[in-house]
């Protein structure tokens, strides 16, 4: 296992957001053809109450000076523009696409999870196979849904 960059609780703290939102998001996107949006809704809130641990880790990073604040610090920004288009102020951006918030929506998103998912590769390659894994279930119910017009 390599030095991890910052605390250990902030490292595995962020492994666990990064692999959480990948499930959360996987499940919403699975969910679509039989519920619409209304379950993929409900655990966009779980995403969002997701930025509490994200951000502790952000600062615990940011606190010894590791790097490995940047995807938390990603993700976060990303809530937040979720947490406006799609709760306080909801606006249709997917369907018909909207490219001047679908696609920062999508950097940040997909963003998000790079930076915070590869930091793992170098410290322990087993729970960034995990990561890999929970990534590639995530790339393909994305892939699913926008098949079937549902993404």
């Amino acid at each position: 296992m390599a030095q991890m960059q910052g605390p250990w609780w902030a490292t595995l703290t962020v492994w666990g957001v990064v692999n959480l939102v990948n499930l959360l998001q996987t499940a919403g996107f699975l969910s679509r053809r039989r519920h619409g949006m209304a379950v993929n809704h409900t655990l966009g809130w779980v995403i969002i109450g997701l930025s509490v641990p994200a951000t502790m880790a952000l600062i615990g990073h940011a606190m010894v000076g590791s790097t490995g604040w940047v995807g938390p610090a990603v993700f976060d920004l990303f809530v937040l523009l979720m947490l406006v288009v799609d709760y306080l102020r909801p606006v249709e951006f997917r369907h018909p696409a909207r490219a001047t918030i679908l696609i920062p929506y999508l950097v940040l998103f997909f963003g998000g999870i790079l930076l915070m998912g590869l930091p793992m590769f170098a410290v322990n390659r087993g729970l960034w196979l995990v990561t890999v894994a929970t990534s590639v279930a995530l790339m393909v119910s994305m892939v699913d849904a926008q098949r079937r017009g549902l993404g």
